[in-house]
């Protein structure tokens, strides 16, 4: 069973199908490998081991559901029946709800094994997973690092081999991010392509995606979560095709913009994450691809008060469900400073301001989305800056709003793409020299996630990243060096 973890989802539905493999064996040998790897990752909020391997016991090779057997984590930010739903809050402490969310019921339709919970920052606000409640969650690659967020715990445990696929969230970047900074494979679909129900109703800003090792694996999962759902305000349309099957058609010709700008103001670009979108737009030309230098009208815009004041009210929301479920008016203990800072602001947030917040951001939304119309697809780093240590951007301590700016200069790419709805994924082309993945980000155009995934699956052939692994993956402990290279710097085409 030695490495059976990290292959791909598909793969491993597939023995589970010849009968090479149990879907009781291969639950087991994940909830082994999380039992080996959790004390130095800290991916996990809950593990649900025998409600795991209750439901392998019910999974033979005669299922012919797509997934049939293949173990699956959820960031525990989307209900679970019967597990805990923490947000990595103390404020939501062991609630436990009696239902799925729909993405939740999609996954166990489709034969997915759940067995358990990931981390996030506390109600996902950040793009590091180090939360009060959970502690840090630590990068295979490097523990002194953040695995990104929100959806850190999702990508920490694909990226070290615990699970082969995991769910995540992302409303400014939250899979795209720890996808960059885990090596792994990060799609936000488009606006409306997942429904966000029960619970929650359309969202201007996040959506549900998955985080994986494989474009295949990515696209055939969107297609089991994606589609519309009753009572779903807005969704988007069906696409004509299987995103699996459009995924195996590599695409010809193709206008690429190369975009640089920051959208947000008082980031500076790493010069290696600079090369490395350089190498990719070098790579897609050499595929056939036309790339040209642009300059998309995202820039000096002052975007991220508006998102603020967009995003902020989201995160009032869990604050006073999770007031609710407690029985009592929330108060400044319950949470971390970034979160009450955020609650407070939300609350003296005039309606007619938040209003015109939002109004503003849709109409860059519009003059992004018809720039980009120019284009089939949009490069840019993404990430501005190497995954960053531990401890440098967090809710706690007394500039709450400091780490929150800190965050956009981090990540300042990824937030435009949930303002104006597009697709976008991001890819692990690379390794830099400090060991580290090295990914880009394309955007696609609207509801135009089947280009955006053949794209990316010619890429991935072209380099192949899916059997590079972390440290931690390939000897079950860090080792003497956590920050060992398993590839090449952007320079050149890295081992696989």
């Amino acid at each position: 069973m030695d490495g059976v973890l990290t292959r791909p989802a598909l793969e491993l539905a597939e023995l589970i199908r010849a009968g090479e493999l149990s879907a009781l064996e291969l639950t087991a040998a994940c909830l082994e490998a999380i039992d080996a790897l959790e004390p130095q990752l800290n991916a996990f909020t809950h593990v649900a081991h025998e409600q795991a391997l209750a439901t392998a016991r019910q999974i033979g090779r005669d299922d012919g559901r797509p997934f049939a057997g293949v173990p699956i984590a959820i960031k525990d930010s989307r209900p679970v029946a019967g597990m805990p739903l923490t947000h990595c809050s103390d404020l939501w402490a062991d609630f436990r709800p009696t239902h799925d969310a729909f993405s939740v019921r999609r996954l166990r339709a489709a034969g997915f094994v759940i067995v358990g919970k990931t981390a996030l920052p506390e109600n996902g606000i950040l793009p590091t997973t180090e939360s009060r409640r959970n502690g840090p969650t630590c990068n295979p690659w490097d523990l002194g690092r953040t695995p990104g967020g929100s959806s850190g715990g999702s990508a920490a445990a694909v990226a070290s081999g615990m699970v082969p696929i995991a769910l995540g969230t992302d409303g400014g970047g939250s899979i795209r991010i720890p996808a960059a900074c885990c090596g792994l494979v990060g799609l936000k679909p488009a606006r409306g392509r997942v429904s966000s129900g029960p619970d929650a109703g359309h969202s201007f800003l996040v959506c549900d995606g998955v985080l994986t090792r494989t474009v295949a694996d990515t696209a055939a999962a969107l297609d089991v979560l994606a589609g519309y759902e009753p009572g779903d305000a807005t969704w988007a349309p069906p696409p004509s095709e299987a995103f699996a099957h459009a995924a195996r058609r590599p695409p010809a010709g193709l206008r690429i913009g190369l975009a640089l700008n920051m959208p947000l103001e008082g980031a500076e670009l790493d010069p290696v994450c600079e090369a490395a979108a350089h190498q990719a737009a070098a790579m897609l030309e050499a595929l056939g691809h036309r790339v040209e230098e642009v300059t998309p009208p995202w820039s000096g815009l002052g975007l991220l008060p508006d998102f603020t004041r967009a995003f902020g009210p989201l995160i009032a929301q869990g604050v006073v469900a999770g007031g609710e479920l407690a029985g009592r008016e929330p108060v400044a203990r319950d949470v971390e400073p970034l979160t009450w800072s955020m609650y407070e602001h939300a609350r003296e947030l005039d309606a007619l301001v938040h209003l015109a917040a939002q109004a503003r951001l849709e109409r860059v939304a519009r003059r992004v989305v018809e720039f980009a119309a120019g284009f089939d697809v949009l490069l840019t780093p993404a990430l501005a800056q190497r995954p960053v240590p531990t401890g440098t951007i967090h809710g706690r301590g007394p500039d709450p709003w400091g780490n929150y700016r800190r965050s956009g200069a981090f990540t300042p790419y990824t937030a435009i793409v949930n303002v104006t709805g597009l697709p976008a994924i991001a890819l692990p082309l690379y390794h830099g020299d400090d060991g580290l993945p090295l990914g880009v980000q394309l955007i696609g155009p609207p509801v135009g996630e089947a280009m955006l995934l053949a794209l990316s699956a010619q890429l991935e052939e072209a380099l192949p990243w899916a059997a590079r692994m972390p440290p931690t993956a390939r000897r079950g402990d860090p080792g003497p060096d956590s920050t060992a290279a398993a590839g090449a710097d952007p320079s050149r085409a890295p081992a696989s």
